[in-house]
């Protein structure tokens, strides 16, 4: 803790005019002991002379101090047993504040200051900025950044997940942002980048190297604990998070990346240049973008690629969320190729999926393709798929046919009504409904169809009218004869007759 210059000063005052005690000056000054001790031993003053009084550490501070100079990382607990085996009486609580007093400090380590030229280097980093809700999940709210070393040109991309994917894309993003590529890339031993490193022998990424080589940069992890070769990089993100995110308000992550482009192209690339006060980053980054490798003609596939099991029911899990295939392709282990906006699911060499990529959690995405067959085949699973698209459309319907179900009723034939229901008056109308004879504790079909009714009436509307047959064998190729309408005149005359 840095004290104030006037404290200071009063506290070599009270030692040199004085002669007061460490004590007695740290409690007239109102300070610490150790402030104190720290004050004088600055000034030259040997720490074990300040003692007015004898301790009981005494007698072992030459052993204290001779172990420290041989083993300095020893660690306190070790140190108290030793002495203790040697009759220290004291308890080790007391023991750590007189090893702190006594450790040797190591010096203080100085840094150079790294140059680097126009267009060579770039430096890139996660940044992790809390959490977003998507849907009914808890999503990661991360940030991409790169930041050119000579002009300092800041480039983010936020995003919901640190796979290799949005890894690689990020990258491509801040290139195409630049207008080309730097020649070296550095990176703080991520493990999108490093997989295993021990001392100078490092295991690339496979994937990233690919894509390094695509663009032609060479990938270069920093040294360990080497803060500054990696400072433009997170003094970067501090500058993100202090005058670009705080009390930030977005819709979504879309809107969060529209307006950090706006950014890093305006008031970021306005501010002053660190290596040059007199110009702006706009200004080096014009002079360095030139000089930057050309970008390739074509996009390298950053995609994400895992391999994944599908079950006994037709679907692959990704992400937290289930994707449906077809269902022949049951029991098999197939690879799913995913990126920003798609999930693809390939087996072997054959797409057997595509769907839009979830960012929510629990979801089931469908292609009613790949379930309708299995439907056909299994026709006793029609009710409970019925009930699954009741309870999506309706979520009151499940607490409907709990209800059906304490009275001892018919859940094929309520399931049956209300799906015909719900094809006929729509979700919302359906759901009112339900809702309705829930509050009247009447689960009854006619109840509901009544309380449907009562509304169209209400609201002027004629009543629903199938627009097509159902998709049934039995009445596919039905056809209706029409007969004569001449013997029913006929009848109605005889009985006026009559």
């Amino acid at each position: 803790m840095t004290i104030p210059k006037e404290l200071e000063a009063k506290i070599l005052r009270y030692h040199r005019s004085e002669g007061w005690p460490v004590g007695t000056i740290a409690r007239q000054v109102g300070v610490h002991h150790e402030t104190v001790r720290r004050v004088l031993a600055d000034i030259g003053v040997n720490p074990l002379a300040l003692a007015q009084r004898r301790s009981m550490v005494d007698p072992y501070v030459g052993f204290i101090v001779g172990t420290l100079e041989k083993h300095p990382s020893l660690c306190a607990s070790r140190l108290y047993a030793m002495v203790k085996e040697r009759g220290y009486p004291g308890k080790p609580d007391h023991f750590r504040a007189l090893v702190r007093r006594y450790r040797p400090r190591k010096p203080a380590e100085a840094f150079l200051r790294l140059k680097t030229l126009p267009a060579e280097e770039a430096q890139v980093d996660w940044a992790h900025f809390g959490t977003i809700t998507v849907g009914k999940g808890q999503r990661p709210l991360v940030a991409f950044v790169m930041v050119l070393s000579w002009s300092r040109q800041v480039f983010v991309q936020f995003g919901l997940d640190t796979r290799m994917g949005a890894f690689l894309r990020g990258h491509q993003a801040a290139f195409d942002a630049f207008g080309g590529v730097p020649r070296v890339l550095l990176y703080d031993n991520l493990k999108s980048a490093v997989i295993e490193r021990q001392g100078d022998a490092i295991r690339f990424n496979e994937q990233l190297l690919d894509f390094a080589s695509f663009h032609g940069f060479e990938p270069r992890p920093v040294a360990p604990y080497r803060g500054n070769e990696k400072g433009r990089v997170e003094r970067a993100i501090r500058y993100v998070r202090d005058a670009f995110f705080a009390a930030r308000t977005f819709e979504d992550v879309d809107d969060l990346n529209a307006q950090a482009r706006l950014w890093c192209d305006g008031e970021a690339a306005d501010r002053r240049a660190p290596e040059d006060r007199s110009r702006t980053v706009r200004a080096m980054f014009e002079e360095e973008r030139p000089r930057l490798r050309a970008l390739p003609a074509d996009h390298f596939p950053a995609n994400d690629r895992v391999e994944a099991s599908v079950g006994k029911t037709p679907y692959v899990r990704f992400d937290g969320n289930d994707y449906s295939v077809p269902h022949t392709r049951v029991r098999r282990v197939v690879t799913v190729i995913a990126d920003a906006g798609t999930v693809r699911v390939v087996d072997g060499l054959d797409e057997i999926a595509r769907h839009p990529r979830s960012w929510s959690k629990g979801e089931q995405i469908e292609d009613q393709a790949h379930l309708a067959p299995l439907v056909e085949a299994k026709r006793h699973a029609r009710e409970g798929r019925g009930m699954d698209r009741l309870g999506r459309a309706c979520p009151a319907s499940r607490l409907f046919l709990v209800a059906v179900a304490e009275r001892g009723g018919n859940l094929g034939a309520h399931t049956i009504g209300l799906l015909k229901l719900l094809d006929a008056y729509g979700a919302d109308e359906l759901e009112f409904a339900l809702g309705v004879v829930l509050e009247n504790d009447a689960p009854h079909l006619h109840g509901v169809r009544q309380v449907l009714d009562r509304r169209r009436h209400a609201a002027g509307r004629p009543p629903p009218v199938p627009v097509a047959l159902p998709d049934d064998p039995r009445v596919r190729g039905l056809v209706v004869t029409p007969h004569a309408l001449e013997a029913y005149d006929r009848v109605g005359g005889e009985n006026d007759d009559a």
